[in-house]
């Protein structure tokens, strides 16, 4: 990725619903450059996809949870299985796989306490594989809606042994 590669993604992230027109205005070139440079982009895997950004309150689902979650056996049947079951629930956000004492952390949006409640005992809890279960619920999210791009990484100079 080169400086206007990084320039097209902020701006998108900025604004996705912007014409190729606008972007290219915005980035003072030319609207051919900017559509072939975008297709680049997403045929590369850069660009996933444009999305709409939802309110859950104002969806009625302003109770946010954590449910960390442990499985036995940990094969990877048992791990794919669940992540697929609970990825497939509607009050599922977002699906971590992770490593440490935990296999998962799920992250959810509800209506209220109870809902959290029955999902965890009614969906999470119930699964074959499930070994242990702890819920918390978030007060504060804060999530940010862009990505910076990171100048790629300098080599490093290899050390001579000596001290000056």
């Amino acid at each position: 990725m080169d400086e206007l590669d990084t320039a097209i993604v902020a701006e998108l992230q900025r604004d996705g619903r912007q014409t190729n027109r606008e972007l290219a205005e915005r980035l003072g070139i030319a609207p051919s450059t900017c559509l072939e440079r975008v297709r680049s982009l997403r045929s590369g895997g850069v660009i996933e996809g444009f999305h709409a950004e939802v309110n859950l309150d104002a969806i009625g689902r302003p109770v946010q949870a954590l449910i960390n979650v442990r499985l036995h056996p940990k094969v990877r049947e048992a791990v794919e299985g669940f992540r697929d079951y609970v990825a497939a629930l509607p009050e599922t956000l977002a699906v971590f796989v992770v490593s440490g004492g935990d296999d998962f952390i799920i992250q959810v949006g509800v209506r209220d306490a109870g809902h959290l409640r029955d999902f965890v005992l009614d969906h999470v809890s119930r699964h074959r594989n499930i070994a242990d279960v702890r819920t918390s619920l978030v007060y504060d999210h804060i999530r940010k809606t862009s990505v910076e791009v990171l100048p790629p990484e300098r080599p490093s100079r290899p050390r001579t042994g000596r001290r000056r």
